[in-house]
């Protein structure tokens, strides 16, 4: 099975290859029935979904329809919020990684199918999973090859936690088991995407550009900030236009793996927010977001990424407060912001770092107690609570190399 491709001299751009898709879709040619499979992988926090969006936004803008699909270890993600928020048709996969929930990850995608039938379908896979080439997309191209061309494999990176593991600046880091998943994402990785690259100077991108191209020779290195929409619209080609490469899977010590996993905490909550009167859902989102981070930081945890979205009350489709979190000395930044005060709401808490379960718990419950002393009149009620450590994987198919 062979990727999009365009016949002429190479060089073509993004729009060209996307309306030649289009072309083919029009004029019924033998890819017309196939529509795109994209991967896009990457650590917690490394900046998925904002890509994700922007890719989908782009497609979209570009005629095509899309379909995505995001994965957790436990329900009531944020990312699926805020896709669906953007307008985007959005399956959520819960209770496992794509690896060890591969017939759900088929059905969400015929679901999307049965819906709207999109051409292209993006999948966004945990922040903690790897080794994505052996247990989905080769038994994805085996299995459903009829439906489905592969894309490369994007890998995202954040710049700042990369310097930090391969020892180019010092900072809070992961220990040696977490940092093991981090490295073998990049191994498998077609294409490895520096995200967020406007954080760093030019001379500190070039040194972190050369460490991934010698640690991982086979991957193409590039440079993109999604939240900047810089660099984009290269990646996109490479995504809409080449092939997964077809080589050996990387070897995975399933041991080591579980076991890093198995350091990482994992907290999905829902609060209820409530005013007597009015409050700024904005302000409790910046305020919650510093007080859980200083309180983890109290408990010497290592933040892989905390995000929360606020929907208000009887709110307009897609109206949302966003707050994000990468690093543990970082500055939580919002996202997307409301207009005016609210009355009540919904907030969705997804938090991951490296620290005991029921210690992340304990900092959302006095974080919200922080906050509500801080605001009288604002009441805070957690609904549902899950916190756990994953557990091992066992992934439905691993398959070798393809000829």
């Amino acid at each position: 099975m062979g990727g999009i491709t365009i016949p002429g001299n190479g060089v073509q751009d993004a729009h060209a290859e996307v309306a030649y898709l289009l072309t083919l879709a029009n004029k019924g040619g033998s890819m017309a029935m196939k529509a795109r499979y994209i991967m896009i992988g990457g650590f917690l926090g490394a900046g998925k979904t904002t890509t994700v969006g922007r890719l989908a936004r782009y497609l979209s803008g570009q005629g095509l329809r899309v379909g995505l699909i995001t994965n957790d270890q436990a329900g009531g993600l944020v990312d699926t919020k805020l896709l669906r928020g953007q307008g985007f048709a959005t399956e959520e996969i819960a209770g496992g990684c794509f690896c060890c929930r591969f017939n759900t990850l088929v059905e969400a995608a015929q679901k999307l199918d049965e819906a709207g039938k999109p051409e292209v379908f993006i999948a966004e896979p945990v922040g903690s999973c790897t080794d994505l080439v052996a247990t989905v997309t080769y038994p994805l191209r085996r299995l459903y090859g009829d439906s489905f061309t592969v894309a490369p494999l994007a890998v995202l990176v954040d710049p700042v936690r990369a310097r930090r593991v391969f020892g180019l600046e010092g900072g809070g880091t992961f220990s040696a088991k977490v940092a093991y998943i981090f490295r073998k994402q990049l191994e498998e990785a077609d294409v490895i995407v520096i995200t967020k690259s406007d954080l760093l100077g030019a001379e500190e991108l070039e040194e972190l550009k050369g460490v991934l191209g010698r640690e991982y020779p086979l991957a193409r290195v590039m440079a993109a900030s999604p939240r900047e929409e810089t660099g984009l619209e290269a990646l996109f080609e490479v995504l809409m236009s080449g092939e997964q490469a077809r080589r050996n899977p990387m070897a995975v010590d399933y041991e080591v793996y579980a076991e890093g996993e198995a350091l990482l905490g994992w907290l999905n909550a829902t609060v209820t927010l409530r005013h007597a009167d009015e409050f700024d859902a904005n302000e409790v989102l910046r305020e919650l977001a510093g007080a859980v981070q200083g309180l983890l930081a109290g408990a010497g945890a290592e933040i892989a990424h905390f995000k929360m979205t606020f929907s208000p009350d009887d709110s307009l489709a897609g109206e949302l407060a966003s707050v994000n979190l990468v690093r543990s000395d970082y500055v939580a930044e919002l996202g997307m912001e409301l207009d005016e005060p609210v009355g009540g709401g919904q907030l969705i808490v997804n938090l991951r770092a490296e620290a005991d379960p029921a210690v992340l718990l304990e900092a959302l419950r006095e974080g919200l107690g922080e906050v509500v002393a801080a605001m009288p009149g604002l009441e805070a009620v957690v609904e549902h609570a899950e916190h756990f450590r994953p557990g091992k994987p066992v992934p439905t198919h691993r398959d070798g190399a393809e000829g």
